[in-house]
């Protein structure tokens, strides 16, 4: 399975449609979300053109593509608007003979792992920062949609069965990981 994983859209209608077309551009089979899709959150900034509407109808136009879990700016609110699943805290993947557990970062991270075996990864958002570090267990994030931090690019992850790879916008990777 080819997955697209992606964090922290935070209601940007801009780049919700930029994430949109790497979708359809890179010929995934699912679009991992992992959480804060609607809100901006009161720490952050208004992303660019801010329109929790747009992200609703763009995301409900794919929605039978999605795995989403809950992001600390999600509510039952967004519930009643997105027509996928998001309030689950983590989600639980086999994908190519490896576990992955997929979550926002504010419950379960880097610094606070679940129980996670050599080789499985865990993977999460919410610091708006792409990284990969080795533990025994591999930890991922994708960066953020919408609202880069530490001089990071607006950034977006594809996974293969044999690799990692980090992209921007304008298709350009940054950054490999071989599996």
């Amino acid at each position: 399975m080819k997955l697209m994983i992606a964090s922290d859209i935070h209601g940007s209608g801009y780049y919700c449609n930029k994430l949109l077309n790497a979708f359809n551009e890179n010929n995934v089979d699912k679009l991992l979300l992992l959480g804060d899709i609607l809100y901006h959150g009161p720490r952050n900034d208004l992303p660019k053109d801010y329109n929790p509407k747009k992200v609703i109808e763009i995301l409900n136009s794919i929605k039978e593509n999605i795995i989403c879990v809950r992001g600390n700016c999600d509510s039952e609110v967004d519930q009643m608007v997105l027509e996928f699943p998001i309030m689950s805290d983590y989600t639980i993947l086999n994908i190519n003979d490896r576990l992955i557990f997929a979550t926002h970062g504010h419950i379960f991270n880097e610094e606070n792992p679940p129980i996670l075996n050599n080789g499985d990864i865990l993977l999460n958002g919410h610091t708006h920062i792409p990284k990969v570090t080795e533990h025994g267990y591999i930890y991922m994030n994708p960066g953020s949609v919408s609202i880069p931090k530490d001089n990071s690019c607006n950034s977006y992850m594809i996974m293969d069965k044999k690799k990692v790879i980090w992209k921007d916008f304008d298709g350009n990777s940054y950054k490999i990981y071989n599996l």
